[in-house]
């Protein structure tokens, strides 16, 4: 049996699984939310206002990071099943440090836009 070695493509995959099952955890959140916008004005209103509260913004802007980590991530696993990889890790290692970077930029993106 061989020892745990963590690796910065090990860390690609934790992110990934990780921020999926973050979101799914969000989803009934969401559903909850859209649904007041079925019953009416009024209670999707109230959610309106309640958003509006630092860690409710908080809140979107780790979901924003999350879903774009998870996005860019489930990208580098596409390209590693689909494309011809040399034997050195170096381009993969590269796609963890991209999709990292990308991910912190775009919610920086978003918290810029929120809180301006």
């Amino acid at each position: 049996m061989t020892g745990f070695r963590f690796n910065l493509s090990y860390f690609a995959f934790l992110l990934h699984r990780l921020s999926g099952l973050a979101l799914v955890c969000f989803l009934p959140f969401h559903f909850l939310v859209l649904g007041l916008g079925l019953e009416g004005e009024a209670a999707l209103n109230q959610m309106l206002v309640f958003t509006e509260q630092p860690m409710v913004k908080f809140g979107e802007w780790v979901l924003v990071v999350l879903f774009s980590l998870h996005l860019l991530l489930g990208l580098r696993v596409l390209v590693i099943e689909w494309a011809p990889w040399p034997h050195h890790g170096g381009l993969r290692s590269g796609w963890v440090i991209i999709a990292g970077g990308l991910g912190l930029a775009l919610g920086w993106l978003f918290l810029d836009g929120v809180l301006s």
